[in-house]
């Protein structure tokens, strides 16, 4: 089967306590309006009215060509790391998504980039990492191209 990944939560506490982000910059801080802001630590949108951060995010270890860099939502207080079996709440809320392969030097494996409808992301992230060459599978926004989560094995 497969493991829905979010971000680190040590760079997500880094972030909560004023630390860089993949920029450089301290996070910003907003309200959320309870729809389309999924934190990427606790895989929920963060709710309606509650304070959110907005933070340059790169899910990489190594910096190369194919180490993107983009936006990310975090609930501004702490949040329990997403945990369950099986895909969560955030990976349902598009229609589609950006699934793409990666070998365990982190670039990107040709030809696994695709767009996903949501209800195929957890055949497609078997079907990938049933390959030799996938170490993992992020997926990312179809819209936005906004990093959501990490599939590993």
């Amino acid at each position: 089967m497969f493991t829905v990944h979010p971000i680190d939560p040590a760079a997500a506490a880094r972030l909560r306590a004023g630390g860089p982000d993949a920029h450089g910059n301290p996070a910003e801080r907003a309200v959320s309006n309870g729809a389309h802001t999924p934190c990427r630590h606790c895989l929920h949108d963060v709710p309606a009215g509650a304070e959110m951060l907005i933070a340059a995010h790169c899910p990489f270890a190594g910096r190369h060509p194919y180490a993107e860099i983009g936006p990310i939502f975090l609930c501004a207080h702490a949040c329990p790391p997403w945990s369950a079996p099986g895909l969560p709440p955030v990976l349902g809320a598009s229609p589609d998504y950006l699934m793409k392969g990666y070998g365990r030097d982190e670039r990107i494996v040709a030809g696994t980039g695709r767009v996903v409808a949501a209800g195929g992301i957890a055949a497609g992230a078997v079907a990938l990492l049933a390959r030799s060459d996938i170490a993992f599978v992020d997926i990312r926004s179809a819209r936005n191209n906004c990093w959501l989560a990490r599939i590993g094995r």
